[in-house]
């Protein structure tokens, strides 16, 4: 039975105590080392900085259809916030392409993220980088973080404050963008209704001043005019009618016109900025003695399962051997 018992190390938490007890020289060993390494690496690792800004979306109403609708129930508040739908597309523009590019250039990324432009794939280690410093997240407030880690704290928060001046210049710029096609086509549009509004009305008026001139030519007023009715009032009520009528389509072109002007010549923010970023005092990275607790942690229990496992591989070779 006792033979038995030193074959195997079947441990509960007492067992497991005493074990640990009788290695603890060992251990001590391994739990010093590992403490001393990561002070070293911890003092080595450059320090980083972060800085923050918290945005609010704006709500996507069209500033022309706020200004220049006549029923007041039907309109929205422009200077509200955004729902969770507008929070998603501004983490879409702060993703985006141009807002990567520009602040890039703007601080020359590849020379500070300290990257060779001749080594393998530049590029994609600059954008890796990118990424990696640079994030955006949706808070549970249903507001948009950015937040921007640097070796330089002066430069993290004016990274953070670019971003968030920049959601509005590239959000503008795709608007505009589709919002000048529009204008071309209601702008044609509405000039074609125009001239031909003015090409009928000038034909009514000859034809008014014909009917006019019927009636006072001749001695018999009454005849005259019942001649003129009869032979061109048929054309002058349905030429008043169409006046009418391409009256209100001009109207309503001229208003279309009105709102895609606007659309094009706004610049409203899209956001709403509760906290800009500044310079912080204290590093966000790396955390040395959170680093130095892991790493000591981790090596200890890593040299408590070796020790566990040599014992065991020497227990069932003396185990073999007796046999």
């Amino acid at each position: 039975m006792e033979q038995k018992q030193t074959t195997g190390y079947n441990f509960n938490s007492v067992d497991l105590l005493i074990y640990i007890w009788k290695k603890r020289w060992i251990l001590a060993s391994v739990g010093f080392i590992a403490a001393v390494a990561s002070i070293v690496i911890s003092i080595l690792i450059t320090p980083l900085f972060r800085s923050s800004v918290i945005m609010f979306p704006a709500t996507s109403v069209s500033i022309s259809k706020e200004l220049l609708v006549q029923n007041y129930s039907s309109r929205q508040n422009v200077h509200g916030f955004g729902e969770e739908e507008q929070a998603e597309q501004l983490l879409q523009v702060l993703n985006s392409e141009p807002i990567r590019t520009r602040i890039i250039e703007k601080y020359n990324l590849m020379e500070h993220y300290e990257i060779d432009p001749g080594e393998k794939y530049p590029k994609t280690r600059l954008y890796e980088e990118y990424k990696s410093n640079i994030n955006f997240r949706l808070t549970e407030y249903m507001s948009v973080e950015i937040s921007v880690l640097d070796k330089d704290p002066e430069i993290s928060a004016s990274i953070a404050n670019d971003i968030s001046d920049l959601v509005d210049t590239v959000y503008n710029s795709m608007k505009k963008e589709r919002a000048k096609e529009a204008l071309l086509l209601v702008e044609r549009e509405y000039h074609e209704s125009e001239d031909y509004l003015v090409a009928v009305r000038d034909s009514f008026s000859i034809l008014s001043e014909k009917l006019s001139g019927q009636v006072k030519s001749g001695e018999d007023a009454t005849n005259n005019l019942i001649r003129a009715i009869s032979e061109n009032g048929a054309m002058w009520v349905s030429m008043m009618n169409f006046i009418r009528t391409e009256t209100q389509v001009v109207a309503g072109l001229n208003l279309r016109y009105k709102e895609a002007r606007l659309e094009v010549e706004q610049d409203l923010p899209n956001k709403f900025v509760v906290e800009k970023a500044y310079p912080p005092e204290k590093k966000a990275y790396p955390n040395k003695s959170l680093i130095v607790i892991i790493s000591t942690f981790s090596a200890l229990l890593l040299a408590l399962i070796v020790l566990i496992v040599i014992d065991n591989i020497k227990a069932r070779v003396a185990q073999t051997e007796e046999k």
